[in-house]
């Protein structure tokens, strides 16, 4: 193999895009080049590596095992480089630019950005947000230093990591106030009985809460509609007898905004945890503990939610 110094970095961000895309016209498009320019680059790289990294089999393109192996180590290496060179001694909010890209379900969306967009408006006009709802397999996004800060249930966290608890929330029953099924409480048999709305964000996931349910009792909800997230769910409680069980920050800000009324669930929840993670590499970015610290403020500047 040849020496270090006849590989520049622009191979091995093409290498990226090819072993990620497996595709010559895809990485020629990630990469702003011609296929005749991406083609150019592979065959240097085969030269380098002295290997065909990419092979053609039949209409596609798979990678050889030296590709394969080559994977993950060369987006590790990308990053290491990326956090290297976008390293300051400090981050100045009131005069950045800076992009942060953020993943979450859009129940830790509800409750905490719109506070957080304020402060931003106020203290930092230049810094811009993107919100990325959760895949079906986020870690990988982080993995891949695709977001700068990722948030997710504490137990789902990835050990390879930094990760610190963000915030807590319990949960309570909704359901819609012209109910008639529903009075102002609900006993764990009428829970059972009823008709619920759950919110799945996404196929392969099922909702932990009736894993506890089904765990602890035997049996789990009595589910009607399953919805693609929590934003939708309240809007197909209103003018039915059906109920739903959401986080009580977020059973706030429905019921300030639609007919809903906020019951305590028939027995104490377990409280879910919502923790806050962040790619190994960025652990020393100011403008990154920036963010984080001031997400901390916003949660930390909450009020007590009231019970039901």
């Amino acid at each position: 193999m040849n020496s270090l110094r006849h590989l520049d970095l622009n191979l091995l961000v093409a290498l990226d895009a090819l072993l990620e895309e497996q595709s010559i016209t895809a990485a020629g498009k990630r990469l702003h080049l011609s296929p005749s320019a991406t083609s150019g680059a592979l065959a240097r790289l085969r030269e380098y590596f002295g290997d065909e990294i990419l092979t053609q089999i039949g209409r596609r393109m798979v990678l050889t095992p030296l590709g394969e192996l080559l994977r993950s180590s060369v987006r590790d290496c990308l990053l290491h480089i990326q956090s290297t060179v976008e390293l300051r001694p400090g981050f100045d909010p009131s005069t950045s630019t800076r992009s942060f890209v953020l993943m979450m379900s859009d129940y830790v969306a509800t409750v905490l950005m719109p506070a957080t967009l304020q402060s931003l408006q106020q203290s930092a006009r230049g810094v811009s947000i993107e919100l990325l709802s959760h895949n079906e397999r986020p870690w990988e996004t982080l993995e891949r230093g695709e977001i700068d800060l990722l948030v997710l249930p504490e137990k789902f966290v990835s050990r390879e990591h930094p990760s610190q608890p963000l915030f807590s929330d319990d949960f309570v029953c909704i359901c819609w106030s012209g109910n008639t099924l529903v009075g102002e409480s609900i006993t764990l048999e009428q829970f059972f009985e009823l008709a619920h709305v759950v919110a799945r964000p996404g196929r392969t996931r099922p909702p932990t809460i009736d894993a506890w349910f089904f765990e602890r009792f035997g049996q789990a909800r009595r589910v009607e509609v399953v919805t693609m997230n929590f934003g939708t769910l309240p809007h197909l409680l209103v003018g039915t007898n059906r109920i739903a069980t959401v986080h009580r920050r977020l059973a706030s800000v429905f019921a300030s905004a639609l007919p809903l009324r906020v019951l305590e669930p028939p027995l104490p929840m377990p409280p879910v945890v919502e923790a806050i993670q962040w790619h190994r590499y960025r652990d020393r970015d100011p403008a990154r503990i920036w963010l984080y610290d001031l997400l901390k403020s916003i949660v930390a500047g909450w009020p007590t939610p009231q019970s039901a």
